[in-house]
């Protein structure tokens, strides 16, 4: 008896010593996520800092711990490209901020449209009489056209500047495909539908390339034209088209080299910058760190500077990065997530919709679900704008053409109007291990896909004919929407990828503009007077878990950074190809379905920090449901 009443106590013990040690960590986790948030009252008067590590983006990616965990490393950092902007629009007006300083030492990059919006931004503070500078170690293409927008441009003496021009290379796994024995098995509809080369041969076919150079030849203009507005002394062509004699003509010194040729104007160490911006916007007398400077932080700035939300409002849904079936993103636009968002906000009596594009595509199921989601809205009688951002092409042109009208900019990458599947079969490296596949069938489908014994003709002639019937609803709902023939939109269809310009010339686009211009086209249309309306974007709000993961994971945004020279930024950005190429591999192995999806479109700079899930579901994976049952 006396045992049972110890063993008793020590139960009771070990219960209330883990109450104890989870209540702890409850108050710890909360006083985290409260200290977390930045207040109000960081701000000071003096210089607004923002410190741009990693990329700007349409729509941040959640952070997911346990990969974090699992990596060791900082997940790389992402801005949202409307709070950059807002922060810098903002502190155009406040008489607290004296300057702007951009910290670009671990700047990644970001889309060219995105890059349009924040010089743009930059502009109207400078145009304020507010100076902005920007420091860097290593300033490429993103960063150049970034940085010309300031009043003065600031590199360390160790570090350089390269432009390399728009275009590149994509990777082409035919060869390792056969060496594997595996048949990609392709069904497609466009002569420029680029996206399945990669698995059939090892190098670019020629519509393919011809579609590239027209392409990439578009966005190289318009970024040298942009870069010299902004910056009217930069040497372009002798960096670009001489690299190697420009360089050799400073004797290998790459910073000295960026000066010359009127990239930067100042070589310094980030001690010497901060001395100069604590000229204009004064000393940190709290911080005696050589080269401190008085400064309000981004995040602190963003929480002293809230967006406006009186008057009507005007719905604003994002749909950004590659469209898959289910409940993926934000980062990624799962078609069940975006499309639950319109319908939720099917009763908040907005007065109009925008809808925000930065897809290449993805499904066309989820494509057409987000589809329809708009079209309910429409359906309400309030006028539906369409706002491209880098990119709206394939199936992010799908779920466009609901739009009353359509703005774009001269950079953004549209069209690739086409259908395309893979199908992976497995019979030569079946052969190779000595499997084969053998059985009694009833019907030419039986058994079919066979992915081991391959498909039968009338397996592969009901694919291929699903994915021409795709095609001609693509053309169907394209034409409708913007008032020309099918055959009309087929001769600027087949794939074909376009420019912004390009696009509004064939009728693509309506008109050239940001968001707030097709914000402003909406409000007009619904006769609501300026300062009467907000956007009000649907599914966005704080996360205090993401903030609590951010603070931890990624750092304080006032927090000195280490930078790295060009030879560093390469390496930050060639350390993501492998996951790339997992993308590549998932998409064909798990083989989700048709596909209206732009992979021939110029890669946009984001973090890639988890390959989205594709979940069942396409008409593909329902005929290979069919065929296997």
């Amino acid at each position: 008896m006396a045992f049972a009443k110890n063993v008793w106590k020590l139960l009771v013990a070990i219960k209330d010593g883990l109450s104890l040690i989870f209540l702890l960590l409850f108050f710890a986790v909360l006083f985290a996520i409260l200290t977390a948030r930045p207040s109000p009252a960081g701000v000071k008067d003096g210089a607004l800092l923002m410190n741009l590590d990693g990329f700007i983006v349409e729509e941040r990616t959640p952070i997911d711990p346990f990969s974090a965990l699992l990596s060791g490393e900082a997940p790389t950092g992402e801005h949202d490209v409307q709070e950059v902007v807002h922060a810098l629009e903002t502190a155009a007006e406040d008489e607290r901020i004296k300057a702007v300083v951009l910290d670009l030492r671990e700047f990644l990059g970001a889309g060219a449209v995105h890059l349009r919006e924040v010089g743009a931004a930059l502009d109207k503070v400078r145009a304020a009489d507010k100076p902005v500078l920007t420091y860097g170690t290593a300033y490429a293409d993103d960063g150049i056209r970034l940085a010309a927008h300031a009043d003065e441009v600031w590199l360390d003496p160790l570090g350089g500047a390269l432009i390399a021009g728009t275009g590149g290379q994509r990777l082409y796994y035919g060869e390792l495909i056969d060496k594997l024995g595996v048949n990609a098995r392709v069904f497609k509809v466009g002569t420029y539908k680029s996206a399945v080369e990669p698995y059939q041969g090892n190098s670019m076919s020629a519509p393919a390339r011809e579609n590239a150079q027209a392409l990439y030849g578009e966005l190289w203009s318009e970024w040298q034209e942009r870069v010299k507005k902004a910056r009217p002394k930069i040497d372009i062509d002798r960096a670009a088209l001489t690299p190697a004699d420009w360089i050799e003509s400073a004797n290998g010194d790459l910073a000295q080299a960026a000066k010359d040729a009127g990239i930067v104007d100042t070589l310094g160490s980030w001690t010497a910058f901060g001395e100069r911006v604590a000229e204009i916007a004064g000393e940190d007398r709290g911080d005696k760190t050589p080269g401190a400077f008085a400064h309000t932080g981004f995040a602190a700035w963003l929480a002293d500077n809230p967006f406006d939300e009186s008057g009507d409002r005007i719905g604003v849904v994002t749909i950004a990065g590659e469209i898959v079936d289910g409940d993926a993103g934000p980062g990624t636009a799962g078609g069940d997530r975006i499309a639950d968002l319109l319908d939720d906000a099917l009763d908040d009596n907005l007065k109009g919709l925008v809808v925000r594009v930065d897809s290449p595509g993805g499904s066309v199921l989820a494509s057409e679900a987000i589809r329809e989601a708009i079209l309910r809205h429409k359906a309400m009688d309030i006028p539906v704008a369409v706002s491209m951002a880098n990119v709206a092409a394939s199936g992010g042109y799908w779920v466009s053409t609901p739009a009353d009208r359509i703005f774009a900019e001269p950079e953004t990458i549209t069209g690739s109007i086409g259908i395309f599947a893979v199908l992976p079969t497995f019979e030569q490296a079946a052969s190779n291990i000595g499997v084969s596949s053998d059985g009694v069938t009833t019907t030419p489908l039986s058994g079919q896909p066979d992915f081991i014994g391959g498909l039968n003709p009338e397996t592969e002639q009901i694919l291929q004919a699903s994915i021409e019937n795709g095609y001609d609803r693509f053309l169907r709902i394209v034409s409708q929407s913007r008032g020309k023939s099918p055959a009309q939109i087929d001769a600027i269809g087949q794939g074909r990828v376009w420019d912004g310009g390009t696009a509004r010339q064939n009728g693509l686009v309506d008109q050239f503009g940001d968001l707030n211009d097709a914000l402003a086209w909406v409000a007009g249309e619904a006769g609501l007077e300026s300062g009467d309306w907000h956007p009000r974007f649907l599914g966005s709000g704080d996360d205090e878990f993401q903030t609590l993961l951010s603070q931890m994971l990624v750092g304080d945004d006032d927090a000195e950074r280490a930078g790295g020279d060009l030879f560093a930024l390469t390496a930050r950005r060639q350390a993501q190809t492998p996951a790339r190429i997992a993308q590549d591999m998932q998409r064909l192995i798990e083989s989700p379905g048709m596909r209206a999806y732009c992979l021939g479109c110029p890669e946009q700079p984001r973090a890639v920090r988890n390959v989205p899930p594709a979940v069942d579901g396409g008409w593909m994976t329902v005929l290979a449901r069919f065929f296997a049952n």
